[in-house]
This record gives structure tokens, C-alpha cells and sequence, in this order.
């Protein structure tokens, strides 16, 4: 069975974070290497890349009873809308100038109960995104079209 996509998704939202603990700062453009988000604490290989889709935010909020979760918080490096991630493991994708592949589910940490409160931890758990390792370095943006490379 051919999977289709009903439409491209499209890049909303891109962070970076310098340290391990430094908060995340958004930008608008961000150079995607093998090693991850340039000016990013990466990790590369399959988890050179964090992803998260932005229908996952308001749900996480749902669950503590608020509003949509800002990304900031979950420490993701791109917020993509639009688009599945889930069916999309093992596939690649292509985000402006880089392509990357989906690896697997980036689980929370334990640190979610202290961003999100009681139950952030439960809360982010099956919607706390996905890693990715880079395939083809390039230049990402806001607004960046957001498609399955086959």
C-alpha cells in the first residue's frame, strides 16, 4: 500500500541551546549540519536533531489542564505542523535545504516535572517528539515546507 500525505508540512518553530541547561533561544534560520543544528548542543548521529509536531502542544497542555505547551520548554529543536511524524519512523524527510531521517521517539526526561509540573513527565510521554539524524546538510526557516523524500 502506497502512503500519501494530504498536504507538505511546514516548519514553525526552530531552538537552539548552547549547554545543557541553557534555556532554548528560537531563531528564525538555523544551518542544519551532520552534526545537528549548528549553535545547538547536538548529539550527533541518531539523535543529531530533535523534532515535535505543534498538534502535540496543545495536548501536553491539555493533559496538565493549560494551555498549548510553548516549544521552548520541551527543549525540541524543530516544531513542524501539518505533517505526521509518527508515520513517518525510519523515512526520510526534507526541511528546506536539509534532509533528515526520523530514528526514533525522543522520550522525556525526568526534568519535565520540574518544566511542566506535576505530571509533565506522563504528560510528554508517546508526544514528546522524535530524533533525527542528518542525511544532507542545509540552511532550514520558519516557514520551510516540510516533505517525505519518497
Amino acid at each position: 500500500m502506497q502512503q500519501r500525505w494530504a498536504q507538505p508540512g511546514r516548519l514553525i518553530w526552530i531552538g537552539l541551546r548552547c549547554e545543557k541547561y541553557a534555556p532554548m533561544h528560537p531563531v528564525d534560520v538555523a544551518e542544519v549540519t551532520e552534526a545537528g543544528v549548528q549553535g545547538d548542543r547536538a548529539r550527533p548521529g541518531k539523535r543529531a536533531v530533535t523534532l515535535i509536531q505543534a498538534e502535540h502542544l496543545p495536548a501536553i497542555g491539555a493533559y496538565l489542564g493549560r494551555e498549548a505547551i510553548p516549544p521552548d520548554i520541551l527543549r525540541r529543536n524543530l516544531v513542524v505542523a501539518a505533517l505526521n511524524l509518527s508515520a513517518l519512523r525510519g523515512r526520510r524527510l526534507r526541511i528546506g535545504g536539509a534532509e533528515v531521517e526520523i530514528t526514533t521517539l525522543c522520550a522525556p526526561c525526568s526534568r519535565m516535572e520540574k518544566a511542566l509540573g506535576p505530571g509533565g513527565y506522563s504528560a510528554l510521554r508517546g508526544h514528546g517528539g522524535w530524533c533525527a539524524q542528518v542525511m544532507q546538510p542545509g540552511r532550514v526557516k520558519i516557514g520551510d515546507p516540510v516533505t517525505p523524500c519518497d
